[in-house]
């Protein structure tokens, strides 16, 4: 049953408050009871915004590269969402970078959103909460959304699942930069951006990068019903080339939602939803119950000290608390509750 303030907070977040988005997004990353009402409000309510994708090795010029197209958007009227995953500082949890340094340069604008979310801890690039700051984002009524990621490298592969349109942005002139792209990156990128063109080597970026697409799989050209990428060159600081970017943003939009691939990326999403909340609760029912038994210090104490497993000791807490051993029962090197 939702209270007062929990219902003002909803109403406030679909009329598009920034105040009660904000809000909203710092009940969902501290976990508050109150994001669950939140979310189960306006998870149907929510509109389709467009969700890019902006990742890249970590220098590329990402966070100009997202300024330069919040600026663009807004030229054309649009309300647009920035969400930022950023490292998480290790002793309080939350984003190194956040908003401040990114809005440092930013003029005030409330047609503009921006919001730094701490990883956590996540391999990946992204937040355990980033689908659903996300869907709280879109029930403000911001489209496009930038979804901006921590800069991982390889494993970034993770933002192929919320974006609709993965930009992987690149530079000229920071070592081998099409060799550190070769062993999977290249797969999740929708549109390539080599970013600060103006350096020396830019065209070579840009050729040999052509060379690596033509060559890789699953990149068929369009006549075969396949979306082939595009490299576009940059100087966000500039604002060279951005329009260009988004029409080429908005012909891949165009092409996805013409092949009805759509239903099958929102499926994709949905399942990874499932799968986080799950493993979410899960965990929390796990940690809770074996806590309330006085076993959870003890099964962490034994890992610590070398005496059991990790996975072996998670079969004892299941076998523990859903009552199909006796927590006391003796294992071998010290069990869980021996």
């Amino acid at each position: 049953m939702k209270g007062s303030g929990t219902q003002d907070l909803i109403q406030g977040l679909l009329a598009g408050n920034r105040r009660a988005l904000a809000r909203a997004i710092t009940l969902i990353e501290n976990r508050d009871p109150a994001a669950r009402d939140i979310l189960r409000h306006i998870y149907p309510l929510a509109a389709d915004p467009a969700i890019i994708g902006v990742t890249g090795a970590p220098g590329v010029g990402k966070s100009t590269l997202v300024a330069a197209l919040t600026r663009a958007y807004r030229a054309r009227g649009r309300r647009v969402g920035v969400l930022a995953v950023d490292p998480s500082s290790p002793f309080t949890g939350g984003a190194l970078l956040g908003d401040r340094v990114r809005l440092m340069t930013a003029e005030r604008d409330d047609d503009v959103y921006f919001r730094s979310v701490a990883t956590r801890g996540r391999v990946g690039g992204l937040s355990r909460a980033t689908a659903s700051v996300l869907q709280v984002m879109a029930a403000a009524s911001f489209d496009p959304i930038l979804l901006e990621t921590v800069g991982a490298g390889q494993s970034e592969v993770e933002v192929m699942g919320l974006a609709e349109t993965v930009l992987v942005v690149l530079a000229p002139g920071l070592g081998d930069e099409i060799q550190a792209f070769k062993a999977g990156i290249l797969e999740i990128g929708d549109i390539f951006v080599v970013n600060k063109a103006d350096r020396e080597g830019a065209d070579r970026t840009v050729t040999e990068l052509k060379a690596m697409l033509a060559l890789g799989p699953g990149h068929p050209g369009e006549d075969d019903g396949h979306w082939r990428p595009p490299v576009i060159k940059t100087v966000a600081r500039d604002g060279e080339g951005i329009e260009e970017l988004i029409e080429a943003i908005v012909e891949h939009r165009r092409f996805v939602r013409a092949s009805g691939r759509t239903a099958a990326r929102r499926r994709r999403l949905a399942e990874q939803q499932l799968w986080e909340s799950a493993a979410e609760r899960l965990v929390a029912d796990l940690q809770q119950a074996a806590q309330a038994r006085s076993l959870w210090s003890e099964a962490v104490a034994a890992i610590a000290e070398g005496r059991r497993d990790p996975d072996s000791v998670v079969e004892d807490l299941l076998a523990a608390v859903d009552g199909r051993k006796e927590a006391s029962e003796p294992q071998e090197k010290g069990g869980v509750g021996a």
